[in-house]
């Protein structure tokens, strides 16, 4: 019997490696490519979600800078200057007789 299992070993590698030689670099071809197929799939997909969350985060981004924009307006804006100015520092517009123009030529 084991003799018979030897014989079929040696039978079996015989015909792998002498006469199913292209099977077999054509079935290890086959397992190679669709190792490859699945590898890469994985990283396009990851590659996909980390683009998509990028995005995203330009996306918060952008809504953040007009939202300072926004603000820098209205915080900016001459009425509300002149108002703080006059409200909170006491100060005014002064005579036009006591106004200086300094003129750098």
């Amino acid at each position: 019997m084991s003799s018979d299992n030897h014989q079929l070993a040696s039978s079996i590698f015989r015909d792998l490696f002498g006469i199913g030689r292209l099977q077999l670099i054509l079935l290890m071809t086959i397992f190679i490519s669709a190792i490859g197929v699945v590898l890469v799939t994985h990283s396009t997909r990851q590659l996909v979600v980390e683009r998509n969350n990028l995005y995203q985060e330009k996306d918060d981004f952008d809504n953040e800078w007009r939202n300072l924009i926004l603000e820098e307006t209205a915080l900016s804006e001459h009425s509300r200057v002149q108002q703080r100015a006059i409200n909170e520092l006491n100060m005014k517009r002064p005579d036009s007789d006591k106004e200086v123009i300094v003129n750098f030529e």
